[in-house]
């Protein structure tokens, strides 16, 4: 994350987010597919970590292998935009709200404390010396005899896929491709996010 200077000088914290060059790779139809959709491809890879199946749907394209593809089914009505079309930052305006798609950060496993935000047990009194930081009890009397599903345990934290909804583009670098998006968005330094638009 970085932070930049508003019109009115606050300070606003934001994070950068390279989007683009994305290349269209494949757009699908409801008379071939039953839905319209546009697929963007981004980040270039080797050949040799490619199989012929990749490559052949590259070339169809006309582009060089890429890491991470997108399905956008969201997108302005009346697009024309061809196999192999180049779609940079510039489809973005400063000021607009967007959602930031992406996989969070892996915490491993975490007790309940942690994971959900359980207080402990409380006192120390009537001999309790370990169990400060415990769920307490988890199953009910003779009936139903058994614990319920969905109860909130300790367990892998993270890791997940998370959208971060009406974000605005504070600032648009159009020579670098990069988006100053204010607040944060799901990931670590370096690991993809997909940019959504409202349209």
């Amino acid at each position: 994350m970085t932070s930049v200077f508003d019109a009115n000088g606050r300070n606003v914290p934001c994070t950068v987010i390279e989007a683009g060059p994305c290349y269209v790779t494949q757009i699908r139809t409801k008379e071939v597919d039953g839905y319209d959709a546009i697929q963007l491809a981004y980040d270039d890879k080797k050949e040799k970590h490619t199989n012929k199946a990749e490559m052949g749907h590259f070339a169809k394209a006309g582009v060089s292998p890429k890491r991470k593809l997108v399905e956008f089914t969201r997108f302005e009505s009346g697009h024309r935009k061809q196999f192999g079309d180049a779609v940079m930052v510039d489809v973005f305006e400063e000021g607009e709200f967007v959602d930031v798609v992406g996989i969070s950060k892996g915490k491993g496993f975490q007790g309940v404390i942690r994971r959900h935000g359980f207080s402990g047990v409380g006192g120390v009194t009537h001999g309790q010396h370990n169990r400060l930081r415990a769920p307490g009890s988890v199953g009910a009397s003779s009936w139903p005899s058994r614990v319920f599903k969905g109860l909130r345990m300790a367990g892998q934290t993270g890791n997940k896929r998370v959208k971060m909804i009406n974000l605005q583009i504070v600032k648009i670098v159009k020579e670098k491709n990069l988006l100053l998006i204010k607040g944060a968005v799901p990931g670590s330094n370096g690991s993809y996010v997909i940019v959504e638009r409202w349209s």
